[in-house]
């Protein structure tokens, strides 16, 4: 996620509990300078909320939605109850993800003596998350070192963390699809093209899953980097066509900001 001073509407935040009160909770957002958010108590868990304090408590870290962003009020507004715990887990596994691949980046820079933030600048001109840019340099060292624009004292210090600290059996890719159809069969139509999006490919696993209408979450598992774009591009061009051809309208996303799915 690259870096902004603001959530959008919509995305899943990582957030600490600060204060619970009668009929709302307020927390603090991690990825975002702990900006301060409040959660009503309608939109802490759902069905109906005898005390606030059985779903939320101080110092809990939890997983929001974004409701609304009020920059020049300084509210934002948020949702626990719209995260399910698919969303949830993978959200948290992203998170902690960002963390370490924060720490690696400290740890070239300290290297280096190139600052963090000139580090964490050039990778996200070509990398939607941190952590993506130290798997990529396991599965295509020559690729990043030519994507990269950095002072080869730092360039060497990022490489030589990521060899060092990770790890990729298998590598996943992420993206969304955006799928509606205005036929009274819509539903139907929608469904085929979930099907079309789950080709049958040697050594790789697709898993699709409902982020929230109209939107559709698509993970690739596989062997590797490129394997797993091929696929994932595959399945969404197989799922847009589909919809396209009965007069719906898709679209596919490679990254969700945030969210990933999966």
């Amino acid at each position: 996620m690259n870096e902004r001073s603001w959530p959008d509407e919509g995305e899943l935040v990582v957030c600490t509990v600060t204060q619970v009160k009668d009929f709302v909770a307020f927390v603090h957002l991690d990825e975002y300078g702990e900006r301060e958010g409040l959660i009503p108590i309608s939109e802490i868990a759902t069905g109906w909320i005898k005390y606030i304090r059985d779903h939320v408590s101080e110092g809990q870290k939890i997983v929001c939605k974004v409701l609304h962003v009020d920059q020049a009020r300084g509210h934002i507004d948020l949702s626990k109850k719209d995260v399910n715990d698919h969303q949830r887990s993978e959200k948290i596994r992203e998170w902690k993800s960002e963390q370490k691949a924060r720490m690696w980046i400290g740890f070239a820079a300290t290297a280096s003596g190139v600052p963090e933030a000139e580090i964490t600048t050039a990778l996200y001109r070509e990398y939607a998350l941190l952590y993506e840019a130290f798997e990529d340099i396991v599965v295509d060292e020559e690729g990043f070192r030519s994507r990269i624009s950095l002072p080869e004292a730092a360039l060497e210090a990022v490489i030589a963390a990521g060899k060092e600290n990770v790890k990729i059996p298998r590598v996943t890719v992420t993206g969304v699809l955006t799928l509606s159809s205005p036929k009274p069969d819509g539903v139907n139509v929608i469904r085929r093209a979930l099907r079309a999006a789950e080709p049958k490919i040697d050594g790789v696993e697709i898993d699709l899953y409902y982020v929230g209408a109209p939107k559709y979450g698509i993970k690739v598992t596989a062997p590797d980097y490129k394997t797993a774009q091929r696929a994932i591009e595959r399945a969404a061009e197989s799922a847009v066509g589909v919809m396209e051809r009965a007069g719906g309208e898709a679209k596919f996303a490679r990254k969700q900001k945030p969210g990933k799915g999966a």
